[in-house]
Order: C-alpha cells, then structure tokens, then sequence
C-alpha cells in the first residue's frame, strides 16, 4: 500500500455509506476499506493506485480522456512506472508542468487539490 495511515475518529466522507466532511485525512482513511469512494475516475485512480493496483488505476484514470484532473492523475501514473515520454503527454493534456518533486509528494498534492474540487 503505497499509504500508511491510521483512521481518526472525524475520517469521513460525505457520500452513501460515508458522512461529511471530504478532506484528506477521509480519503486516506478511506484506504482501509474495500472499493474505492464515489469521488469520480480521478480520485478512484488516485485511491487504487495507493493500493498497489496500478491496472486499475489507470483504468479509472481513462474513463474521460478529456478531463483534466484525469489527465494529471494519468501523466502521474505513467511517471510512476518511468514512461516518463508518455506522462509528458498527458501532463500537457492536463494543462501542467512535467512534476519533479517525489511520486509521494505529487500524490498528495493531487489528492489535496482533486478534493479541494468535490
């Protein structure tokens, strides 16, 4: 699991089965369960991916090609297993610069902002 975290007692996410509010700390605790949250393709790749399935990952990441956000999380995976030609692609597409910081970091800084949206 690429994140290790231990649920707090306000790690929640408002959706069915879920309740209010979407932050951070709720997602990654949201890690422990079994499926992903119903956060939209780019947070359900970002969600798989921090359990090791980069397939289904990236599956989620191509649902909208034309999403941006989908794009970010896209350009990511294919950093994260050195298609560095590929990820450049779809950085573009998502209207961002090639990221440098550590895959670790640059998962974060898209969750953080992919929440900051719902």
């Amino acid at each position: 699991m690429l994140l290790a975290h231990t649920a707090q007692a306000n790690d929640t996410l408002s959706l069915p089965g879920y309740e209010h509010p979407v932050n951070l700390d709720a997602f990654k605790a949201s890690l422990q369960r079994p499926e992903p949250p119903e956060l939209g393709p780019a947070l359900q790749a970002l969600w798989w991916d921090a359990q090791g399935d980069w397939d289904r990952a990236h599956a989620c990441a191509q649902v909208d090609e034309a999403d941006p956000s989908a794009a970010w999380v896209h350009a990511y995976l294919h950093r994260k297993e050195g298609d560095l030609a590929n990820a450049a692609y779809w950085y573009r597409r998502a209207g961002r610069p090639m990221a440098r910081e550590e895959l670790i970091a640059e998962w974060f800084a898209i969750a953080t902002a992919l929440l900051d949206d719902v």
